[in-house]
């Protein structure tokens, strides 16, 4: 298999949601988050991603900020290794 395999469709947040990066493990499910659009926010990982989904620091993530709180934010999706490193080729994240 040659290295070059060509773009991927990956999943593109909605208009609710925004790319984030974790930054720091806060334990119980929780995460520090650096969202595409400058915010810090406090991330929260959801029962059906907790133990199938493995997140650590660095992984590139779709984060979506709750309505009422917009500090804090659900994980909605996490990228591989791979897919991350097509979104900093496509500039859609830093």
């Amino acid at each position: 298999m040659s290295d070059n395999q060509g773009r991927r469709n990956l999943r593109m947040p909605d208009d609710n949601q925004v790319f984030a990066v974790v930054t720091e493990m806060l334990g119980g499910s929780r995460v520090q988050l650096r969202c595409a659009d400058g915010e810090e926010r406090m991330g929260r990982i959801p029962g059906r991603m907790k133990f199938r989904t493995w997140i650590s620091e660095g992984d590139v993530v779709i984060a979506e900020p709750w309505d009422w709180q917009d500090e804090k934010a659900n994980v909605e999706w996490r990228y591989d290794d791979d897919a991350a490193e097509q979104l900093r080729q496509e500039g859609h994240i830093q």
